[in-house]
């Protein structure tokens, strides 16, 4: 397994969309990433029962972006925020890389004072997305959807 370089985060902008699509093409299984990314992040594109606030999350290593994270605060099924997209390249998964910009998003959450977050889990999600959102506290909320109650304890 080759060892990872420092990696840097910073929050994402509609500038960053381009890099964020590029990323996605390491993944043979998923090489496109959601277009309308760089609306989202503007504001001007809304899923369904999204509030204006929204953030994204990047990771880079040596100038590249290998991973992302995007959320919205929302009233959908109860909760008080959404996970958009979570994506990290797949030589890059494995190493804390999701881990990390997911406690970043659960961070912007509990200054936001969303609580109840939810995230999709649909049949087209990577295998590996429902062990790890269960690995971090979230449980099923009905199908499809898996929920943190408190998404804080995402963050311990």
């Amino acid at each position: 397994m080759k060892s990872i370089p420092d990696i840097q985060f910073r929050e994402a902008s509609s500038a960053d969309a381009e890099s964020m699509a590029q990323c996605h093409t390491s993944d043979p299984s998923n090489p496109v990433a959601d277009p309308r990314i760089a609306g989202y992040l503007d504001g001007q594109h809304h899923p369904q029962q999204a509030l204006p606030a929204r953030v994204g999350y990047l990771a880079i290593i040596d100038h590249e972006i290998v991973g992302y994270i995007t959320g919205h605060r929302t009233t959908r099924h109860g909760c008080e925020g959404e996970v958009q997209d979570l994506f990290v390249a797949p030589e890059y998964r494995r190493r804390g890389i999701a881990t990390a910009l997911l406690r970043m998003l659960a961070q912007w959450y509990r200054e936001q004072n969303a609580v109840k977050v939810c995230v999709a889990l649909a049949d087209d999600s990577p295998k590996e997305a429902k062990p790890f959102y269960e690995s971090l506290g979230a449980r099923p909320l009905k199908r499809y959807w898996h929920a943190w109650e408190d998404i804080s304890k995402a963050i311990h």
